[in-house]
């Protein structure tokens, strides 16, 4: 079973490949394949051919997945908002 130490809003830092030094925010994470998607970074560019939906084709720009061992943790992500409590019996009798 695979784990990732990234989730999604993380702030990673690339150590190694072509965008080295560079950080971003983690866009999404793939544990199954061990990799991350990052905002801005690992942009690639394919050609789209024409149809009715899109009549003159042309190119697309689609995030492509960084391997997770090429990427350091720089920032956690924080949920902030806590999980509602459900009341207990006990504060259901008092209140009635």
């Amino acid at each position: 079973m695979n784990t990732l130490k990234f989730k999604k809003g993380d702030d990673v830092k690339v150590i190694a490949g072509a965008h080295k030094g560079k950080t971003a925010t983690v866009a999404q994470a793939f544990p199954s394949k061990n990799a991350v998607t990052l905002e801005g970074i690992g942009i690639a560019k394919r050609k789209v051919k024409p149809s009715q939906a899109n009549p003159k084709g042309g190119t697309k720009e689609i995030h492509v997945p960084i391997d997770a061992s090429k990427v350091a943790l720089v920032k956690a992500a924080v949920k902030s908002a806590k999980p509602a409590k459900k009341p207990t019996a006990k504060k259901k009798e008092e209140k009635k």
